[in-house]
């Protein structure tokens, strides 16, 4: 049990670790290190994510997506009086 708490504290986790604390596949989380699109670093031919920069990354996404706007509601046109018939 203390040796669970303690992987679960390291400030430096594999892809897999990263994986389950985020709740996504490993697979997703391998596609958005290769984009660039969460932080992370390759220490030889692995990925390593640095708890830190994660949670930092997390806040950062989570703000982003508070302060957009609500879209714009978007109004039915209006149909054209029909004319009268001659």
């Amino acid at each position: 049990m203390a040796g669970s708490a303690k992987v679960a504290l390291r400030e430096v986790m594999d892809i897999h670790d990263a994986a389950e604390y985020l709740g996504i596949s490993p697979d997703t989380l391998y596609q958005y290190a290769s984009d660039g699109f969460i932080p992370a670093f390759k220490l030889g031919n692995r990925w390593r994510f640095k708890r830190s920069l994660v949670e930092s990354w997390m806040e950062q996404q989570s703000s982003i997506h508070a302060a957009k706007p609500a879209p714009a509601r978007v109004r039915p046109r209006q149909k054209k009086p029909v004319a009268r018939a001659r």
